[in-house]
């Protein structure tokens, strides 16, 4: 398998994979290599997309590079039926000068090829990757270097992908929490309250409140750009750790993301929403700092703990706009 992440991320893969037993067997930058596993591909942080069953190839130049591809396509798609859109894909390492006018060339040229052997296959490719978690059969292709590639049908996706940004978005947190509501899979909406727990300067209030829902920002500094003053947003000067809500309520969201030590933001906070019921769903922000991701991880979703236990749909995501973080989405069961 061919796990991609972020560049520079590759380490914190490497050790998330060694918690499910994978050894990866070659690095590169934004990229890992492993022999396929006996179990089923876990669910997995650090990596937004992983290759299922590639094919090394090789070649010196472009137009060999792309006749490699179609030879590879033609023999492992005679016997399907292209009927609808499917995914064409090309990828590539990161931090290679250059490299990218080489797929630009093959993709290219490959097209071509294609147009002439198979004319209505070539009209449904498409260069969008899927939305949210899927696993897509089409034909991905992805470069490690000028003349050696690995090619797949089948790639599975964590959800993670780059979000427009909005003009009145008070900071850039509030691409995070609109690309998680992708890896959740649900959004909130008009009628639902949002209690965030660390708001300020309101990039994750305003993204709910842009949605029509009433939200509670909870935070000692203040607001700024379009959640300063939103009608749908209520501001409270209060500490996020001693906050509660009423008695008897259920709030629909819980956000938070702080700039806290990560285990004291789990166990003081986090949890404690959870195991009390107070919320119906979560999105959640945890700073790597100087923790241990791997560790951080395991301790977070272990066996009996709360999340594993109290939560359903949990997923754990380095999203595209995270840095030295990750991000938690889940729903409480009820």
């Amino acid at each position: 398998m061919i796990f991609r992440c972020q560049p520079g991320f590759e380490p914190n893969l490497e050790k998330e994979l060694r918690l499910h037993g994978i050894v990866a067997t070659e690095l590169g930058s934004g990229w890992l290599r492993a022999e396929k596993s006996a179990a089923a591909l876990p669910e997995l942080c650090f990596a937004y997309a992983v290759l299922l069953d590639p094919v090394e190839l090789a070649a010196d130049t472009v137009n060999g590079l792309a006749g490699e591809i179609l030879d590879y396509f033609l023999g492992s798609a005679k016997d399907e039926r292209f009927e609808a859109a499917w995914p064409l894909i090309f990828d590539m390492a990161a931090s290679l000068d250059g490299l990218g006018r080489r797929v630009d060339g093959v993709e290219k040229a490959l097209i071509e090829l294609l147009r002439k052997r198979l004319s209505r296959v070539a009209k449904l490719a498409t260069p969008e990757k899927p939305r949210g978690i899927a696993k897509a059969r089409g034909l991905f292709v992805f470069f490690a270097d000028f003349g050696r590639l690995f090619v797949a049908r089948e790639c599975v996706f964590g959800g993670q992908r780059r979000m427009a940004d909005d003009s009145l978005a008070p900071s850039r947190s509030y691409l995070k929490v609109e690309e998680a509501y992708i890896v959740l899979g649900r959004e909130p909406v008009a009628g639902e309250t949002v209690v965030d727990l660390g708001a300020a300067p309101g990039g994750w209030s305003y993204s709910a409140a842009k949605r029509g829902a009433r939200v509670i920002a909870v935070d000692n500094g203040p607001l700024k750009g379009g959640a300063l003053d939103h009608p749908l947003i209520e501001h409270r000067r209060e500490d996020a750790f001693r906050f509660q809500p009423p008695a008897g309520e259920v709030i629909d969201w819980l956000f938070c993301d702080l700039v806290e030590e990560p285990h004291h933001v789990m166990r003081s906070l986090i949890e404690p929403w959870i195991a009390n019921g107070w919320c119906r769903r979560f999105v959640v922000n945890l700073k790597l700092g100087r923790v241990d991701p791997a560790a951080l991880l395991r301790d977070v979703s272990a066996p009996g703990g709360v999340l594993a236990t109290r939560t359903g749909g949990l997923r754990i995501r380095h999203l595209y706009h995270d840095r030295e973080e990750f991000t938690l989405v889940g729903e409480v069961n009820s």
